[in-house]
């Protein structure tokens, strides 16, 4: 469950926030400030067992602003994450929220779907960040970092919902031929080969021959675990 601190000075807005988070599956609402400094003071007096896991901040208090927190909080290296839920549109405080490691800046108002949506990202986020260890591939990358992976250029033919499909069978069970992969991943062997062929050129894979079958030796393919990285 994703533990969720609302920051707004509005009270209507925290309760609106508040209806939407509960709306949601996998997310509760586990705190409520009004304020820069109670907002501060909720996240850093925390222990890692009822601490937060996402803070969705205002960015104009009367005591002080979402940047002063967010600030606040880096400096203090908290392990949270923060969506801005603000109306302010000043391009220069969106650059700084966005250097600061904001996930996301969401401009008030909205409707339901549009935050549902928005935190359905952020929850895909967080699940593909606590999977992924190890050597990672692009995708897991741009994942960690908060980007789409609907962008990454793969070699015509290859998508990356499949690739990571076939990187997950392979870290949780190395070696595996592409035949072993397709049978458990439901493709066509070509295609598992082409994915396991494609991690062995980006040096996130090894391959190797596998003997002790009549015929030619097969091909297996195993997922580098801190092995050599590219640069």
């Amino acid at each position: 469950m994703i533990r969720v601190l609302l920051v707004d000075d509005d009270a209507l807005t925290l309760e609106l926030h508040r209806t939407y988070v509960d709306r949601l599956d996998g997310f509760v609402v586990a705190g409520e400030c009004t304020g820069a400094r109670a907002a501060v003071h909720a996240v850093l007096d925390r222990t890692d067992a009822d601490g937060f896991d996402l803070v969705l901040l205002d960015v104009t208090m009367p005591d002080g602003s979402g940047l002063d927190v967010l600030r606040t909080l880096r400096a203090r290296a908290a392990a949270v994450d923060v969506i801005a839920i603000t109306a302010v549109r000043d391009a220069e405080t969106v650059r700084q929220m966005a250097a600061l490691g904001v996930f996301q800046y969401l401009v008030k108002p909205f409707s339901f779907a549009v935050f549902q949506e928005r935190l359905a990202q952020y929850g895909a986020h967080r699940a593909q960040a606590r999977a992924t260890d190890g050597e990672a591939t692009q995708s897991e990358i741009d994942a960690l970092l908060g980007r789409s992976t609907g962008t990454i250029s793969l070699p015509k033919g290859l998508s990356p919902s499949s690739l990571d499909r076939v990187t997950a069978a392979l870290r949780a069970r190395s070696p595996l031929s592409a035949s072993e992969a397709a049978i458990e991943l439901g493709m066509s062997r070509v295609a598992a080969r082409r994915y396991l062929e494609h991690l062995a050129e980006e040096g996130l894979v090894d391959r190797g021959a596998r003997y002790g079958t009549r015929g030619r030796p097969e091909t297996e393919y195993t997922w580098r675990r801190g092995g050599d990285a590219r640069s």
